[in-house]
């Protein structure tokens, strides 16, 4: 593909704002700057616009380390979202594959693939998702197994799915849920009598929150880890 068709579709620009991408020198393949519309580009090559790398159109795949503050939604009146963290061209396009709090940090997936999303956030494929969540009060000893046998949520027709409980030290745990309920894991620490003081999400499945990331910081995904939702 010629370099200012790649811009065209990658950039959502006009031949004629791709030729001027160009030739203003901001572009490089391999590092090299090009000033050429005409050159032959592949999905191999890597391609910078302003020191940003440009990807072929296709599904984008992204983990974000979301910080405290943040809402996982295009617009909100009151806070940031978490959108204003990404460096994207066709934001527009991409959404959540599952959502966080505000008050929640940890993994979030953000992707332009509406299948791909729909196998994780979907009730009947029953994705793990699993928890740090820090407590007011010690844990109990009836909690494993409350979380295993399923949890009235007040409002709530049935109980929650089994979900597994791994306890750190009296007030800090692991849970890994199945589901996606409003305010899940606040709401069943809360049907137990105790009450959520942090939480933060580690896992969305088989992918693990890469320790790489600072807060506010994204990655894209590997093969393999945007392979390992359809394998369920």
């Amino acid at each position: 593909m010629r370099l200012d068709k790649f811009l065209c579709d990658a950039l959502g620009a006009t031949r004629k704002e791709a030729t001027k991408i160009i030739k203003s020198g901001d572009v490089t393949v391999d590092g090299v700057v090009q000033k050429s519309g005409a050159v032959k580009v592949t999905e191999d090559h890597f391609v910078e616009w302003q020191n940003r790398e440009i990807r072929m159109q296709g599904p984008r795949y992204i983990m974000l380390f979301k910080p405290d503050g943040f809402v996982c939604s295009h617009e909100d009146g009151f806070n940031h979202t978490a959108f204003m963290l990404l460096d994207e061209v066709k934001m527009e396009n991409l959404h959540f594959a599952g959502r966080l709090d505000v008050d929640t940090t940890g993994l979030v997936l953000i992707t332009d693939d509406g299948q791909w999303s729909h196998r994780i956030t979907s009730p009947k494929h029953k994705c793990a998702k699993t928890y740090r969540v820090w407590l007011a009060d010690p844990v109990q000893d009836n909690y494993i197994q409350a979380f295993e046998d399923g949890i009235e949520l007040r409002n709530e027709k049935a109980a929650t799915l089994p979900a597994q409980l791994e306890i750190i030290d009296d007030k800090e745990v692991l849970l890994t849920i199945h589901e996606g309920k409003y305010h899940q894991v606040k709401r069943m620490f809360a049907a137990l009598g105790n009450k959520v003081e942090a939480l933060h999400r580690e896992s969305v499945g088989a992918i693990v929150l890469d320790d790489m990331l600072e807060p506010g910081e994204y990655r894209y995904l590997t093969q393999e880890e945007i392979d390992s939702v359809w394998k369920k």
